[in-house]
């Protein structure tokens, strides 16, 4: 996994509108890359929830939000609208960024084995370095703990 003090990768990928996003987009503001595992699921819905129900004060705070998961720019675009969220969401479909960032890994459910997203947040200053890392995602409380209250 991508560690506090590294770069994080340049291209972040697709949209939900098909358009290529970049690190260096945001250059010279902070970024909140937060990775969730499935568009409209409860845990996801509610991180993205509190995300949104925060992200005046993340905005306030100098943060810029983008999610990312392996779902597809329709499954995103759906998501958006359903849940009104302010943010852009990365259709991350082939897991690049994922296994770029080192969240793509073997999960267990039921005894079964199977590859996915671990939900992780990255908090990255205006240089594009990596200055916190959340593994331990409170997906109600998740902007607070963004935050540090």
């Amino acid at each position: 996994m991508l560690a506090v003090g590294e770069k994080f990768p340049e291209l972040l990928g697709l949209d939900q509108d098909g358009r290529e996003v970049k690190l260096s987009d945001f250059s010279g503001k902070k970024l909140v890359v937060y990775f969730y595992p499935k568009d409209n699921t409860s845990g996801c819905t509610a991180e993205a929830c509190n995300l949104r129900d925060h992200y005046a004060a993340l905005k306030q705070a100098g943060y810029e939000v983008i999610g990312v998961s392996k779902d597809g720019a329709a499954s995103h675009r759906k998501f958006i609208e359903k849940q009104s969220l302010p943010f852009s969401l990365i259709a991350d479909t082939e897991t690049t960024l994922n296994q770029e960032a080192g969240v793509w890994a073997e999960k267990k459910l039921y005894g079964r084995s199977y590859m996915g997203t671990l939900r992780t947040t990255f908090l990255i200053d205006e240089n594009g370095i990596i200055e916190r890392v959340i593994d331990k995602v409170d997906t109600k409380n998740h902007a607070s703990q963004i935050l540090g209250k």
